[in-house]
C-alpha cells in the first residue's frame, strides 16, 4: 500500500518520495505521511475504489472554506480520483488562546456566506452519500436533506425503533418554528473534535503558538448554529473559549444554546446508520426535548 501511495504522490507532485509513515486516525481513508526530496512534507489521504468524486468533493470544500479567510485549512498540493495530498501540518497542543482564535476565525468563515442552503454538489458523510440539493429555507434543507434521509436509513438498518423514529419526524416538521432563520452561512458541516487540527505554523520554533486548522469538511450553506452544535456534541478542548470568542465576534440569536440538540440530530442519526448502538435512542431522546 505504501509503495503505491508513494508512486502516486511522485507522479502528482513531480518529486521523489524519500520516506513514508502511516498516520493513525483515519476512519475511512488511509493516511500516509510522506517526505519529498525537495524538502516538503505532506499527508496523503488515499482510498482505492473511492467514488470518482470523493476526494475532489473534499478538495472543493477545503478551497471554499479557505476562500472565506477565517480558520485556515491545510494547503492542497494535489488531488485525483484515489487520493488527496495536503501539506503536512505539524500537530501542536490545544490552548485557550488557540481556541479563542478558532472561535473568531469560525465567525469569519461563517460570515463569508453561501449562495443558498445546500451546495452545488452532493457530498459524503463517511462513505454514505450526503444530499446537498439547495432548498429555499434552512428548516426545509435540514429536515429534507439531513434528518429525514438518515432517519429512513437508520430505520432500514434496524438502528432505531419505530416510536423513536416518530418522535424525530415530529421534530423535523417543527424546525422552522424552533430555529430562527438566518442567511446561509459558510459551514464546515462536520465540525466535530477530530476535524479540528491544532497545528504549528510551517517552520515554527518549539513552543510556538498553535494555529487551529479545519480538515475533512462536508462544506455547504447552512445555519451557523450547526457547526457550533457539532463542536459541542463529542467535546472539544477549551470549548467555552471557542464559544465566547465566537459570540464576541458574531452574536447569536437568543436561546441558541438551548437549540444545539436540534442541530445534533443529524450527526447522531449518521452515527446510528454507521455504528448502531445507542445512537438511535440518543437521537430520539434529544428530539423529545423539543416536542
Amino acid at each position: 500500500m505504501t509503495t503505491g501511495v508513494a508512486r502516486r504522490a511522485e507522479r502528482l507532485l513531480g518529486a521523489a518520495v524519500s520516506a513514508t509513515s502511516q498516520v493513525a486516525g483515519g476512519d475511512i481513508a488511509h493516511a500516509t505521511k510522506i517526505r519529498l526530496s525537495d524538502g516538503r512534507t505532506a499527508l496523503v489521504k488515499s482510498l482505492p475504489g473511492a467514488p470518482a468524486d470523493f476526494f475532489a468533493t473534499e478538495a472543493a470544500g477545503l478551497r471554499w472554506l479557505a476562500d472565506a479567510g477565517g480558520v485556515p485549512v491545510p494547503e492542497i498540493l494535489a488531488v485525483d480520483e484515489e487520493c488527496l495530498i495536503l501539506r503536512w501540518v505539524e500537530p501542536g497542543r490545544a490552548s485557550a488562546e488557540a481556541a479563542a482564535a478558532l472561535g473568531r476565525g469560525l465567525a469569519t468563515t461563517h460570515a463569508a456566506g453561501a449562495p443558498t442552503f445546500g451546495a452545488e454538489r452532493d457530498g459524503y458523510a463517511g462513505r454514505l452519500p450526503l444530499p446537498n440539493r439547495p432548498a429555499p429555507t434552512w428548516g426545509e434543507f435540514f429536515a429534507v436533506r439531513r434528518v429525514l434521509p438518515y432517519l429512513k436509513l437508520a430505520r432500514d438498518r434496524g438502528a432505531i425503533e419505530p416510536e423513536d423514529a416518530t418522535s424525530i419526524e415530529q421534530v423535523a416538521g417543527r424546525l422552522p418554528r424552533l430555529v430562527p432563520e438566518e442567511a446561509p452561512a459558510r459551514l464546515h458541516g462536520d465540525l466535530w473534535n477530530g476535524n479540528v487540527l491544532w497545528g504549528l505554523p510551517v517552520g515554527a520554533p518549539p513552543g510556538a503558538e498553535t494555529v487551529p486548522h479545519l480538515i475533512d469538511p462536508a462544506a455547504h450553506g447552512g445555519h451557523r448554529e450547526t457547526d457550533l452544535a457539532l463542536l459541542a456534541l463529542f467535546g472539544l478542548p477549551h470549548l467555552p473559549q471557542v464559544l465566547e470568542a465566537y459570540e464576541e465576534a458574531s452574536p447569536l440569536a437568543e436561546g441558541w444554546r438551548d437549540r444545539l440538540g436540534l442541530h445534533q440530530l443529524f450527526p447522531l442519526l449518521v452515527h446510528a446508520c454507521l455504528f448502531g448502538g445507542g445512537y438511535g435512542p440518543r437521537a430520539a431522546e434529544t428530539a423529545r426535548r423539543y416536542l
